[in-house]
């Protein structure tokens, strides 16, 4: 999940959350001044009648209309002392409208000069003010949407506007590639956080650079400069296996130095190409025809490994698997696919290869998946590899396709190890 919208989800449920509470409180808030306003308008309005009564007890005898209706009830006075004054919300039949209607009750005693003790029951209608309550709870509820909704809009904007910056930053380290100069990070901010990461990740991608730049170069200068010494090494372990004087242990350990050697010398070369390849030094490319070279390079190295006694399986399509890269580089690329699945084969086992307009597949039996994300990497051996191999058949492999916009992938399928390599713009269509 994004950031932003991390960001965003979590404020607006805050939000939410926040403006739900203030609804409720303002809802009750205003229910309960509205239900003061009525109980006091009952309260100066009883004070109305009992005076009235005290100066003209005739009005005991009366009853008030619907509106404000009224009636006074004579009590007792062990009545009266625990009697205990009341608003309540209740409902009065009207016969003229058939139905009942809600009223607000006031119940309250009072004492004549008499000294005789009466309850006054007070109501007033409560119609309009529950169609105000109703009204009012439509419009809060129709606030509160628009509320949320402009609260909502306003927080995204704002937080894309904060979050720019960083998505900036962002995109600016994904087009950052090995081997390749740093792109320019126009990334202006007032944020003083940004700003320092920003320049924090200039600063290591200057230095990645670097490293990567010095590394490079001190393999390419100390492979190229190891070629002689290696040369003159081999040459001299030759004539020196060529003395008559030389016992059979003496060419046993000659045999076994002479044996390292040439890994040493295959290794040197390895590293010498793998450089050359990213310096980007094989720069005349050319329509290369991974079929022809297929057909070139399989009868020898079926040849070579005869004796794991592997079934072949070759198809193809009308039209063949066409890529742009250097002759030389794409003959590399695919003897070192098909080598490596003839290596790692079991004996008597399956390899499959298959071309199409588009991709080359190459699959062979395996006994366990290898590990898809340390494959490519230089010195990478798996359980079964070899003594001899110099774990960089496969990282030149995946150097040689990336330079010629090609993509190099492994996965286990069935028991097989499958190796698919296809145009760039293909993979991505």
């Amino acid at each position: 999940m994004k950031l932003l919208h991390y960001t965003y989800r979590k404020l607006s449920l805050l939000l939410l959350l926040l403006m739900a509470v203030w609804g409720v409180l303002f809802y009750y808030a205003i229910i309960d001044e509205v239900m003061d306003e009525t109980d006091d308008t009952l309260e100066n309005y009883s004070e109305i009648l009992i005076n009235n009564a005290l100066m003209d007890p005739s009005i005991l005898d009366t009853e008030g209309t619907l509106m404000s209706f009224y009636k006074f009830r004579p009590i007792s006075e062990k009545e009266a002392e625990d009697y205990d004054e009341e608003f309540y919300d209740s409902t009065v039949y009207i016969e003229s409208e058939d139905e009942d209607e809600p009223v607000r009750v006031l119940k309250t005693v009072f004492r004549m000069p008499d000294g005789q003790f009466y309850e006054l029951e007070l109501m007033i209608s409560i119609l309009e003010r529950d169609d105000m309550v109703e009204a009012i709870l439509w419009y809060l509820g129709a606030l509160f949407l628009l509320f949320l909704i402009c609260t909502s809009i306003g927080t995204r904007l704002i937080l894309q506007s904060v979050f720019r910056p960083l998505h900036r930053l962002l995109n600016w380290l994904q087009q950052i590639q090995p081997g390749k100069e740093l792109p320019v990070l126009d990334n202006p901010t007032k944020i003083r956080e940004f700003q320092q990461l920003g320049d924090a990740a200039v600063d290591m991608g200057n230095r990645s650079y670097k490293a990567y730049e010095e590394q490079k170069q001190f393999i390419e200068n100390a492979s190229h400069e190891l070629q002689t010494p290696l040369a003159i090494v081999r040459g001299k372990i030759e004539l020196l296996a060529e003395n008559e004087s030389m016992t059979e242990e003496q060419l046993k350990e000659l045999d076994e130095i002479y044996t390292t050697l040439g890994r040493a010398v295959r290794l040197n070369k390895s590293l010498l190409l793998l450089s050359r390849i990213e310096n980007g030094q094989y720069t005349e490319t050319e329509d290369v025809s991974v079929d022809e070279v297929l057909d070139e390079l399989l009868p020898d190295l079926m040849d070579i490994y005869e004796g794991k006694k592997i079934h072949l399986v070759r198809t193809k399509e009308a039209e063949p698997f066409v890529i742009r890269c250097n002759l030389s580089l794409a003959q590399i690329l695919v003897s070192n696919l098909v080598k490596n699945s003839l290596v790692h084969n079991r004996e008597g086992g399956e390899l499959y290869i298959a071309t199409t307009p588009s991709s080359l597949t190459i699959m062979n039996s395996g006994e366990h998946p290898l590990d898809g994300e340390k494959l490519f990497r230089r010195f990478y051996r798996s359980i079964d590899g070899k003594k001899d191999s110099t774990g960089l058949g496969l990282a030149i492999a995946r150097s040689i396709a990336l330079s010629a916009s090609l993509s190099l992938t492994y996965k286990w399928q069935e028991g097989m190890h499958l190796f698919l390599l296809v145009k760039e713009s293909q993979k991505k269509s």
